[in-house]
């Protein structure tokens, strides 16, 4: 474990995780029921600003595209001014720019507030994980990992509901002003309980790989979004997109021939269990992007719900991840994290595939059942993702590691959305709709599930004791190989 010290140099003893982890889930939980809050709000906020709901997907874009582009900066930021600092900054960035987003009065300019809402979060996550990571023992990190995400799961859950109350009732700007008296609690306990730690090893900061990583996932992310609008944009899009993959492929060169560590340090993926997280994570939460976009508006626009309605039922999703948060332990101690995440990757992906045959005539306690199960299945998922990921790592690379895992984290949600309203643009295409059908949120559901399954034979590549140390899990031939040694 990397030495860290306080703003005064002085040694620090590691925090109690519980209690770092229950403050960072509080601004998970702001992020959080924002965000559901805001998936569940689109179509309200479609006919205010006076666009189709498709085109809302820009407000949900922009926010992951500015934590696309500034989160590979949070490590360095962290140990250049001090965990402390840097998260509570985040926070009021977060809770101002909230109410930006209430008070703008146009599309563009909601979409100005949400990139600066982006900034904050980019910093306010990251570090708030990479204290937890610095403070808890590889053992005991599931456990923390839960301690961070069962109180953090309480926004996804009141958020759907919160969401759809508020634009039913009231006026779509609460959606926003919620956030300030969360994040106004969050800073009073950053300041109280979360000590101001830095790493001793300094490196300077690679400005040139952060422009042109940046560069290339601002044009990949706003290139897909432009596409699929499916509104005559073609050139443009192409030409993002063609901006995009051009400088990654330098970012790729340069950081391969990089004398000192990048921003995004490709050498980690070399780590096996590291590199398979990242790459069957990343197609994974391309569905997870997906759903929380086009469960709503299937539900209003096709099913004739409102957004209340909708809203109570999509919040199953959260409450099966909920009921994991217990049970995750115990099966990767009987199962390992190998043979739990092929399989369970295979169950997630067939019930998101369910999605697809969702009909108006359902009962609604049937599509809260099938929600819900989904819910269990995919947190199990990601929960196993974000633990095992960091199993092999390097104390001295955890920074590192955080800022990488972390941005191609919210990358792939990003795509996520711009994966479901492009399935649902050329869905609408093929079959000559006008507006979005109930095949066609079918066939966008079907897209996005078929990406998903692609990670459950990627999860092959875990070696078969990845993870042991964590889990409790280990098997018999380690065992006695254990003893010999």
């Amino acid at each position: 474990m990397s030495e860290l010290t306080s703003s005064h140099g002085l040694d620090m003893p590691r925090p109690n995780y519980r209690t770092t982890a229950v403050i960072i889930a509080s601004a998970m939980f702001m992020e959080q029921l924002d965000s559901t809050v805001l998936a569940t709000a689109l179509p309200t906020m479609a006919r205010y600003f006076d666009v189709t709901p498709s085109h809302m997907s820009v407000a949900l874009t922009s926010y992951l595209l500015s934590l696309a582009v500034l989160i590979p900066a949070s490590g360095h930021v962290a140990d250049r001014f001090g965990a402390r600092t840097v998260f509570s900054t985040a926070i009021v960035i977060f809770t101002v720019s909230s109410i930006l987003c209430a008070q703008a009065p146009t599309l563009p300019l909601l979409v100005a507030a949400r990139l600066l809402q982006g900034a904050g979060g980019a910093m306010m996550i990251p570090v708030g994980r990479l204290v937890l990571l610095r403070s808890v023992d590889r053992a005991d990190l599931v456990s923390a990992m839960s301690w961070l995400l069962v109180p953090a799961l309480i926004g996804p859950i009141v958020g759907p509901p919160v969401g759809g109350l508020i634009v039913t009732y009231l006026d779509w700007r609460w959606i926003f002003y919620i956030n300030v008296p969360i994040g106004v609690l969050g800073i009073a306990l950053t300041s109280l309980f979360i000590p101001n730690t830095r790493s001793t090893t300094r490196q300077r900061f690679d400005v040139f790989g952060f422009v042109l990583s940046g560069v290339s996932l601002a044009c990949l992310l706003f290139g897909f979004e432009t596409a699929s609008r499916g509104v005559g944009e073609t050139s443009v899009a192409f030409a993002l997109i063609g901006a995009g993959l051009v400088s990654g492929l330098a970012y790729v060169v340069y950081a391969l021939r990089a004398k000192r560590t990048p921003i995004l340090d490709l050498s980690l993926m070399r780590i096996r269990t590291f590199g398979v997280s990242v790459v069957a994570g990343s197609l994974s939460r391309i569905t997870q992007g997906a759903q929380p976009f086009l469960l709503p508006l299937m539900m209003q626009l096709t099913f004739g719900m409102s957004a209340a309605e909708s809203g109570l039922i999509t919040f199953a999703t959260a409450c099966g991840s909920m009921m994991m948060k217990a049970a995750a332990m115990p099966i990767l101690r009987r199962f390992g994290f190998r043979n739990t995440l092929f399989w369970n990757g295979v169950v997630s992906s067939a019930l998101y595939a369910v999605c697809a045959a969702f009909r108006s005539w359902w009962p609604h306690w049937a599509l809260f059942v099938v929600l819900g199960i989904c819910g269990f299945s995919m947190s199990l998922q990601f929960t196993a993702y974000n633990t095992v990921a960091y199993d092999d790592v390097p104390a001295e690379r955890t920074a590192s590691a955080n800022s990488f895992y972390t941005t191609f984290q919210q990358l792939m949600l990003s795509f996520g959305i711009c994966a479901g309203a492009l399935a649902l643009t050329i869905s609408k295409a093929v079959s000559g709709h006008a507006s979005a059908s109930v095949g066609d949120f079918s066939a966008a559901f079907l897209i996005v599930t078929a990406i998903s399954i692609l990670a459950a034979p990627v999860c092959l590549g875990y070696p078969l004791n990845a993870g042991a140390v964590m889990s409790g899990h280990k098997r018999k031939e380690e065992m006695e190989l254990d003893s010999v040694n």
